[in-house]
């Protein structure tokens, strides 16, 4: 077993810098779990984690050290670990493909993608860097809407033989095509579309199981949020929200005593609002009936440090690829992807999927893995 995880990372946003901040922050908070499923996941903890290649398309973080990378524009999450040392890995030029989206030229550049006026990476280029930097891991932090280019980097996992992480809600792992030749390549997969530590999917989804527990009536919800990151200004644009909707939406009503009609159920990004920042507010209400017909509602407002609460959970992510690496599977890695992914290629209840990842977690044989 490697004493390390070294990774690569798609998209050098928020969510990666508050990554590489977790890992700076948890080097010198050693035993501090919070924020994390264990301390050790396959004897790997969150320090052994290595950033060992980075690509992005901004101006401002190509050709720079992550370390300094994760620090410029538009980048704009909270500084929790602001003193991350130089990780010796610099920032390369990504392929650009659908990544970014055309209505983002129209906003101030401290706001925006400036692409960098460079030689795009291409498939061939990806593969050799992830070869020579011995990437064990691969993480997808593209924009929402990134169909092709998630392929792009997707494709590159798969000739590299490097376990690939979808963070984003690109179906990946959850398209049975993508799953299977993943399969076939004995390459692991943990997707799609990661849920954060306390956020809003993962909340709407307990309280919908707790309506279908206690034996309530659920029969309208939704489930607004507004945020002023580049990811919601890249969601502004509706036409890149189809798969972001199915994936949230899919999440809560796989959970549901019954399912809703698609007009008594709304979840999705709502608006942009810039001065929230990385700041995420969740408006949350669901209308149902008690013992006799009686009628209920409830109001929730969440709001919440977007970037950071998915970090920890991108890390157990990241450690259970590794494992699935030294056991050898390939495919999609159920367990793992049920318990951390909005859109998994499997549903579970989250008590079920919990339970489930404890296995793998704990499991030295190949047979956990669910690759049926």
């Amino acid at each position: 077993m490697s004493p390390n995880i070294n990774i690569g990372i798609v998209g050098v946003g928020n969510c990666a810098s508050s990554l590489v901040q977790g890992l700076a922050y948890y080097r010198a908070k050693n035993n501090d779990h919070c924020g994390l499923m264990h301390w050790e996941i396959g004897g790997y903890r969150p320090f052994d984690i290595r950033v060992a290649a980075a690509w992005d398309i901004d101006r401002r973080k190509v050709d720079r050290d992550v370390a300094e990378a994760i620090l410029a524009k538009p980048n704009c999450t909270e500084l929790f670990c602001p003193d991350v040392a130089s990780t010796g890995t610099i920032v390369e030029m990504g392929c650009v493909l659908d990544g970014v989206a055309e209505h983002m030229g129209e906003y101030p550049c401290d706001r925006t993608f400036l692409p960098a006026d460079r030689a795009q990476a291409n498939h061939r280029s990806v593969v050799a860097r992830l070869r020579a930097a011995k990437v064990d891991v691969l993480i997808n932090y593209l924009p929402v809407g990134s169909q092709q280019a998630t392929e792009f980097y997707a494709e590159c996992a798969l000739e590299a033989g490097v376990a690939f992480v979808n963070a984003i809600p690109v179906f990946i792992a959850s398209d049975p095509v993508w799953a299977e030749r993943f399969r076939t390549a004995g390459v692991p997969i943990i997707g799609d579309d990661i849920k954060a530590q306390l956020g809003a999917t993962i909340v709407h989804r307990v309280l919908t199981d707790l309506f279908a527990k206690r034996g309530v009536k659920l029969e309208r919800t939704y489930q607004l949020n507004t945020g002023g990151n580049t990811d919601f200004l890249n969601m502004s644009n509706r036409t890149r929200l189809a798969s972001k909707k199915i994936s949230k939406t899919e999440a809560v009503q796989s959970v549901a005593d019954a399912r809703l009609a698609d007009e008594n159920i709304h979840i999705g990004p709502s608006d942009y609002v810039a001065w929230q920042n990385d700041n995420k507010v969740c408006f949350l209400r669901m209308e149902g009936q008690l013992f006799g017909g009686v009628p209920m509602n409830l109001e929730m407002r969440l709001s919440v440090e977007d970037s950071p609460n998915s970090a920890g959970v991108a890390i157990d992510m990241i450690r259970c690829a590794k494992l699935a690496l030294d056991r050898g599977l390939g495919g999609p890695i159920h367990p793992a992807a049920a318990y951390f992914c909005k859109h998994p290629p499997r549903q579970m209840p989250d008590d079920q999927a919990h339970e489930a990842v404890e296995q793998f977690i704990g499991s030295t044989s190949k047979m956990v893995v669910a690759a049926e």
